[in-house]
C-alpha cells in the first residue's frame, strides 16, 4: 500500500497551486441530476421506496453495481480510513491503457458532474457564451450563470441531433459548445462528423465539451479520435449510468494536458471514494457486463416502444435509457397523476412542455409503468389539487455542491 503522504503527480497538480484554487472551486454550486430531478417535480414521499414505489425518474440504472463492483466495494470499506491516492492512479492508468491516451490525458472525479461544472466555469466568461441544446442537459447552464456567462439554447433539428451549424451561428463569441450524446433527456444521437464539423469551425480559443454518459447503451462513435488528435475537445465519461454506480460517484474527463490543468487550477483536487475507484476498476475488468446491460436496456426499451405504438402513444425514439413522452397536454399533470400512483417519472423542459422524460427501469417497472400511464391517459386516474407536494423555488435560485 502506497504511503498517504505521498503526492502522486497523476492525481494532484503541486500543492501550493490547488490551495490556491480551492476557494475557487467551493464559491458555486455544482448542479447534478437527482438535483434537477427532485427540483422541478416533486419531493419524493420518505416512505416511497418500502410502499414500493417505482423510481424512474432520475436516469438511475435499476440494475445497481456489477457483482464484481459489489464485492470490491465491500472489500475496501474496511480501508475507509485511508485517502485513495494510489488507487486513483491505478484506475487512471486503466483508463488510459483502454483508450490509447497517455496519463496525463486523464483525469478522475467523484462523478462527471465536477468536471462538467469545472469545465464551463473555466472556459465561458461573461465575455465568452455558454451553447447547448434545447431541450438539453441543464447543468452546464447553472454553471455559465455562475460565472456570468450569456446562455445561448439552440433548438435540436428534426432528427433530434444537435443542430452544430445553428450553435455556430448563435455563438460566434463562445467559450464552450456543449454537445451530450446520446442527449439528456431525449436519447438521441449527434453524429461524430457533426461534432468534427463543430470542432473545426469553432471560434478561436472556444472548446468544444462533448458528455457520453450514455454513449454505453448505444451504437455511437466516440469523439475519443478527436482527443487522441489533440483538438480543442474535453471528454465526459461515467460510470453512474451503464455501470449502475450513481451513488457511489466515479466519473472521468479526457482532454489535452493543457486543457485538463486549467480545469484543475479551477476546481481543485478532491479525494476520491475508495469503494468508487475499486467498484469502477472492477467494473472494467468485467468484459461481460456492458455489452449484457446494454442488450438488456435495448430489449425493454423495445418493448415500451412497441406497446407505445400499440397504443398511439408519441414518444422521441431513443438509443438511451430515457426517452421523452408526449402526454399531449402539460405534462405537469400527469407527471402528479403518476406520483399518485407510487410511480415517479421524470421532470419538464421549457421548450418541450407536454413532454415528461422516462427512465427505462426493469421489464416488470415499465409494466407498471404502462398500466399506470394508459390510466390517467384514459382519465382514470387524475392527480387532485395539492396531492403531490412540489419544490416550489426556481432553480435558478439553487445553490448546492454535490
Amino acid at each position: 500500500m502506497a504511503n498517504d503522504l505521498n503526492i502522486p503527480s497523476a492525481s494532484r497538480r503541486t500543492f501550493l497551486s490547488l490551495s490556491a484554487a480551492a476557494s475557487a472551486g467551493l464559491a458555486f454550486g455544482i448542479v447534478t441530476e437527482p438535483m434537477l430531478a427532485n427540483a422541478r417535480v416533486h419531493n419524493l414521499p420518505k416512505d416511497a421506496m418500502s410502499n414500493g414505489a417505482i423510481r424512474i425518474d432520475a436516469n438511475e440504472n435499476p440494475l445497481g453495481p456489477g457483482a464484481s463492483a459489489r464485492e470490491a466495494a465491500a472489500a475496501m470499506v474496511s480501508q475507509g480510513g485511508r485517502y485513495s491516492d494510489w488507487l486513483t492512479d491505478d484506475l487512471v492508468k486503466t483508463l488510459a491503457e483502454m483508450e490509447g491516451l497517455k496519463l496525463e490525458q486523464v483525469r478522475v472525479y467523484p462523478g462527471s458532474s465536477e468536471p462538467l461544472h469545472h469545465a464551463v466555469t473555466t472556459f465561458a466568461s461573461g465575455q465568452r457564451s455558454y451553447v447547448t441544446a434545447d431541450p438539453g442537459y441543464e447543468a452546464g447552464m447553472f454553471a455559465a450563470n455562475a460565472v456570468g456567462a450569456k446562455v445561448v439554447k439552440v433548438p435540436l433539428t428534426k432528427s433530434y441531433a444537435h443542430d452544430v451549424k445553428a450553435m455556430l451561428a448563435a455563438g460566434p463569441d463562445a467559450g464552450v459548445f456543449y454537445i451530450c450524446t446520446p442527449n439528456n433527456p431525449t436519447g438521441t444521437l449527434t453524429s461524430h462528423s457533426d461534432i468534427e464539423y463543430l470542432v473545426e469551425n469553432k471560434p478561436k480559443g472556444s472548446v468544444v465539451l462533448v458528455d457520453e454518459a450514455y454513449i454505453h447503451f448505444s451504437d455511437a462513435i466516440s469523439v475519443m479520435d478527436l482527443v487522441k488528435a489533440g483538438k480543442d475537445v474535453i471528454l465526459l465519461r461515467t460510470f453512474s449510468k451503464i455501470y449502475g454506480m450513481a451513488g457511489l460517484r466515479c466519473g472521468a474527463v479526457y482532454a489535452r494536458p493543457d486543457l485538463l490543468e486549467k480545469i484543475e487550477n479551477y476546481g481543485g483536487w478532491n479525494a476520491m471514494p475508495i469503494t468508487a475507484l475499486a467498484a469502477a476498476s472492477a467494473s472494467l475488468k468485467d468484459a461481460q457486463l456492458l455489452p449484457e446491460r446494454k442488450r438488456i436496456n435495448a430489449n425493454i426499451r423495445g418493448q415500451v416502444f412497441a406497446w407505445l405504438d400499440r397504443n398511439g402513444y408519441a414518444y422521441v425514439p431513443s438509443e438511451s435509457n430515457c426517452f421523452m413522452l408526449d402526454a399531449k397536454r402539460p405534462a405537469k399533470a400527469a407527471i402528479d397523476a403518476m406520483a399518485k400512483q407510487n410511480i415517479f417519472v421524470g421532470r419538464i423542459w421549457p421548450a418541450w412542455p407536454t413532454y415528461t422524460r422516462i427512465t427505462v427501469g426493469t421489464a416488470p417497472e415499465m409494466e407498471q409503468f404502462q398500466v399506470a400511464w394508459q390510466k390517467v391517459m384514459s382519465g382514470a386516474v387524475v392527480a387532485s389539487a395539492g396531492a403531490i407536494p412540489s419544490r416550489k423555488r426556481n432553480l435558478d435560485g439553487i445553490v448546492i455542491r454535490a
